[in-house]
This record gives C-alpha cells, sequence and structure tokens, in this order.
C-alpha cells in the first residue's frame, strides 16, 4: 500500500516539473498568480513595511484634530525621498473623555486625526497618497504617530523570489 502512495507522489512531483518545463516562456508572475488561484490562495498576504523610524505629532486638544505640524511635514518629505518606503500614519486617543463631539466615538476621532495629518502631508506635497498607510489606535495617547517603514520593491509580491 505505501509503495502505490509513493508512487502517486512521484508521478505528481514530474509532472509538477513536467509542467514546469513546458511553461518557460510563460511570465513568471502569471504562472504564480494561476497556481495561488489553483490552490485558493485570493491574494498573498501583503506583510507591513519593516519600520524603521517614527515621529509624533503631539498637541491636540480633547476632542480636537488640530496641531501644529510643521516639524512633521519636513520630515515626512525628508524621509520619503527614498521611494521604496511607506509611512504609516496612526491616529490615536486618550483613553478618558478623548471622543469626536458629534459622535462620541474615540475611534472616529482617531480616524479624524490620522487623515487630517495624511491630508496635511500630502497637500504640502511631502509624500504621495499611494505611500501612505492610515490606522487607527484609540484609548492610548493624544497623538498621531508617524512610522517611516521599508516596505521593498512594489513589484514583487510577499512570496515571490528573485
Amino acid at each position: 500500500m505505501w509503495l502505490i502512495t509513493l508512487a502517486d507522489l512521484a508521478l505528481l512531483l514530474v509532472g509538477f516539473f513536467v509542467l514546469l518545463q513546458a511553461n518557460r516562456t510563460l511570465d513568471r508572475d502569471v504562472l504564480f498568480a494561476g497556481m495561488r488561484a489553483g490552490f485558493g490562495v485570493e491574494s498573498p498576504a501583503v506583510a507591513d513595511p519593516m519600520a524603521v523610524a517614527r515621529a509624533r505629532v503631539d498637541g491636540f486638544a480633547p476632542g480636537g484634530t488640530d496641531a501644529d505640524l510643521r516639524a512633521v511635514i519636513d520630515w515626512a518629505r525628508d524621509v520619503a525621498r527614498d521611494p521604496r518606503i511607506r509611512i504609516t500614519v496612526t491616529g490615536s486617543t486618550d483613553p478618558q473623555g478623548d471622543v469626536d463631539p458629534a459622535t462620541g466615538s474615540a475611534a472616529i476621532l482617531a480616524a479624524d486625526r490620522a487623515r487630517a495629518v495624511a491630508a496635511a502631508l500630502v497637500a504640502r506635497r511631502a509624500v504621495s497618497p499611494d505611500r501612505l498607510i492610515l490606522r487607527v489606535t484609540p484609548g492610548t495617547r493624544r497623538a498621531v504617530t508617524l512610522s517611516v517603514g521599508f516596505a521593498g520593491d512594489s513589484h514583487l509580491q510577499s512570496g515571490d523570489i528573485r
């Protein structure tokens, strides 16, 4: 019985190598996408960029979204010179009483703060919008944290080796 199982495994392996040899002219990315689809993988998981530097915007009033952004805009412009980086903008709120005045939600206020900082970065041309990632962590501190992460080459997908 085990010999039949071993023979089945060997035939599958030979078939896989025949498939690879027969498709030598195929685009590698197309071949990998087809294999992912065949095994039911919808899309490769995108790993968060590896953080290498951080900056923080403090000075938000309770329930407010306005703060002095001059220093962080200059900082972001400087670090965004490398096209391989992404900036994660994380909005947060104080644990007690720091909520959106209209909705009473700390999560909405944290999102509004992150969006306000991201919009200022884009409006001042410090970084393009496709290089920004927005996150929300309500209940930690009344600030917005910017993390510079090395995302690598954008044309490579997770798991692909070149």
